[in-house]
């Protein structure tokens, strides 16, 4: 099935990525919404873990954070889990993360995200 990702899926799974990093997405409930699975949960990078029936009426937090290595691996015809690096410019502090995204209705949206932090040579 590796064969068979397309550049073009993966390339839209990052740009969603990079969305859910945006201050237009990350401070709106509505935004955010379309991007996250009914079912969506994450294991934050803090410790915390949020869910998205939870009131995150302020959004979830602006960041300040660039991505790299990013990749896709599929799990399923409609189903995949991205992989990728985080550096917060703000705090200075690296994280490992990875998003499972499932392809529900011709959308794919996000169902579960964590992110570990790690040194800047992990």
């Amino acid at each position: 099935m590796k064969g068979t990702l397309s550049m073009d899926l993966k390339e839209h799974i990052k740009k969603l990525e990079e969305k859910l990093l945006t201050t237009e997405v990350r401070s709106s409930k509505t935004e955010l919404k379309k991007l996250l699975a009914d079912e969506f949960f994450e294991f934050g990078s803090s410790g915390r873990v949020l869910y998205k029936d939870e009131d995150f009426e302020g959004g979830i937090g602006v960041l300040k954070v660039t991505l790299s290595d990013f990749d896709l691996h599929p799990l399923s015809d409609n189903i995949v889990l991205s992989t990728y690096r985080t550096f917060n410019e703000e705090t200075n502090q690296h994280a490992l993360r990875s998003s499972i995204w499932k392809l529900n209705e011709g959308v794919w949206k996000m169902v579960f995200h964590q992110g570990t932090k790690t040194g800047s040579d992990h």
